[in-house]
């Protein structure tokens, strides 16, 4: 794996430079939902193009943040996991979470997304 040269070493900016486009963390909220296909990813209310998703998968996936597994051979295609690493991010995605709640009016937190959050933090 080619080694990417950071641009600090401060901690936020490193996490930034690894999560910090419009999507993957809407991906971690899915995969938390129990979302774990690309059609079901693809289908979030977001809209994120498929060209996008295939692409931050990829990304997710080198940078062992999510694996990848096939369950169907032809065509192939693939359930995502979260990992240990990946997972951990469910706090980060759960503070956004309750802070738009409590900051930007009309927005609501997927019950499933509660339940399952707090059930990873629970394993940990």
């Amino acid at each position: 794996m080619q080694v990417t040269p950071r641009r600090s070493s401060c901690p936020a900016a490193c996490a930034l430079d690894l999560i910090g486009d419009k999507w993957t963390l809407l991906i971690v909220r899915d995969l938390l939902r129990g979302r774990d296909t690309f059609g079901a990813l693809s289908a979030a209310e977001e809209g994120i193009p498929t060209n996008i998703l295939a692409d931050r998968l990829r990304k997710m996936e080198a940078a062992r943040l999510i694996e990848a597994r096939p369950y169907q051979k032809r065509p192939v295609r693939y359930r995502y996991t979260l990992t240990a690493k990946g997972a951990d991010l469910g706090e980060v995605v759960g503070a956004l979470a309750h802070w738009g709640k409590r900051h930007i009016r009309g927005t609501a937190v997927f019950s499933d997304f509660l339940h399952r959050s707090a059930a990873s933090r629970r394993m940990t």
